[in-house]
């Protein structure tokens, strides 16, 4: 059961219903960038039956990148959940066929809680975000493709954006001797919309590189709610001339939702902590570092040198080191005021009802809870969700005005022996894996 959580007037369309329908789409393909110089194929694994993404022209996003690396997926959109990324695969340069990584991925919520306690919001799921896309005009999409997307009650929205950004260097070393540098400038495929709720703008964006990392982002702008100036309890900072309007202060906890089924297998989770010790006796410090299997639904905590990897069921690289992936959190700050803000990361036991962080609407019984803290209830991991937490206080500044500059939060899913070598290795270093010829 969803609930609707205290509102504060916002200038917006009406909340509908949910609802759920695909879009219409142009061609998605932006240009292929060139480097320096291609490297050698390097050694792959046991070869597999190449996999694309099951969808029509219409839906599909291929890019090839620097080195001639790959992105597939599919694209859906949602009127709670926005932008729907599904069978997402990465090919690296050389290999014999694409590598599954995601099976779908999207927002889960976001939660705007209001330092006052006068105002919380669910923008995902009780503020209108779906019906929110806004058009989009070239200048906004450059050197890319704009889409077009079938929003219920709203009609046709030009709000898909596909295209390459220049990231700089990809890597840079010189060589030991001759003067040579290797250096590749890399550029990544960018897939976004943006959405409008309220006073805010969102900008949902995913990010792929040539390396197979991925980055997923949101950034807020738009402008500061006006009917919100009147912060004069402590809870607010003066915007405009002398401390007459006081912006409110408030919370941005943006959730995503996972699914990877590495290499189409079932995956695994794994936790890793690492232990300093002070030096003793003159020597250096000591760091010891511990994995721990997952195997039971979790809420995560971030800690100094704690980290998570969802690693494949069966797939390897060349070396036979299993593929993984990285959750790398982005900067954020914990919001302890809901159960489900509380924690950085969720692992929960994959559920078709479970489909929103928080006042979720999927159907999953009268005693189920409608949050992913609810979820996490000790069941075993056979098929795990992944669910991630960045937040962001926003406390006013003047510069909020007018309009509101971009603040961005967001994580990173970066490859853990997923190729057995840097995939952008130049040719006359691919022979140079794992300990290297230092002569004798």
């Amino acid at each position: 059961m969803s609930t609707q959580r205290t509102p504060r007037t916002r200038r917006r369309g009406a909340v509908l219903t949910a609802a759920v329908l695909l879009g219409t789409a142009t061609a998605a393909t932006a240009p292929a960038t060139a480097v320096p110089r291609p490297p050698t194929p390097l050694p792959t694994a046991p070869t597999r039956p190449p996999v694309q993404p099951t969808c029509s022209s219409a839906y599909k996003i291929t890019q090839k990148l620097e080195g001639g690396a790959v992105w597939n997926m599919c694209w859906r959109y949602n009127t709670d959940a926005g932008l729907t990324l599904d069978n997402v695969t990465y090919q690296p340069p050389g290999a014999a066929a694409p590598i599954r990584v995601l099976t779908s991925a999207r927002l889960a919520q976001i939660h705007v809680p209001y330092d006052d306690g006068a105002a919380e919001y669910d923008d995902l799921t009780g503020a209108g975000f779906g019906w929110g896309l806004q058009n989009l005009k070239p200048a906004e999409c450059p050197g890319g493709t704009i889409s077009t997307v079938k929003v219920p009650e709203v009609g046709q929205v030009k709000g898909l954006c596909t295209t390459t950004r220049a990231r700089g260097h990809a890597y840079r070393m010189a060589a030991d001797a001759g003067g040579q540098v290797y250096q590749v400038q890399g550029k990544d495929l960018l897939v976004y919309t943006v959405n409008k709720v309220g006073w805010y703008e969102y900008i949902s964006e995913w990010r792929f590189s040539a390396d197979g990392t991925i980055g997923a982002n949101v950034g807020a702008t738009g402008s500061l709610s006006p009917v919100d100036y009147n912060a004069t309890d402590g809870r607010g900072w003066p915007i405009g001339k002398g401390a007459r309007a006081y912006a409110t202060s408030h919370a941005h906890n943006v959730f995503w939702k996972l699914d990877f089924g590495l290499d189409g297998t079932k995956d695994r989770i794994e936790q890793f902590d690492s232990t300093v010790t002070a030096p003793v006796n003159g020597g250096g410090p000591t760091v010891k570092t511990k994995r721990t299997a997952v195997t039971k639904e979790l809420a995560g905590d971030a800690r100094n040198m704690r980290w998570w990897r969802v690693v494949s069921g069966t797939g390897k690289n060349a070396d036979g080191h299993a593929r993984s992936y990285e959750i790398v959190p982005g900067h954020t700050n914990t919001h302890a005021g809901r159960g489900f803000t509380k924690h950085d990361v969720y692992f929960t036991q994959s559920r078709a009802c479970e489909q929103f962080a928080s006042n979720n609407i999927g159907n999953c019984g009268t005693n189920a809870g409608d949050s992913v803290d609810k979820w996490v209830n000790g069941e075993t991991l056979t098929k795990p969700s992944v669910w991630v937490n960045i937040g962001f206080h926003h406390i006013a500044r003047d510069e909020d005005q007018q309009p509101m500059p971009v603040h961005w939060q967001g994580f990173q899913l970066a490859p853990r022996d997923v190729t057995a070598m840097n995939p952008l290795t130049p040719s006359d270093l691919a022979s140079e894996n794992g300990q290297p010829d230092l002569g004798s």
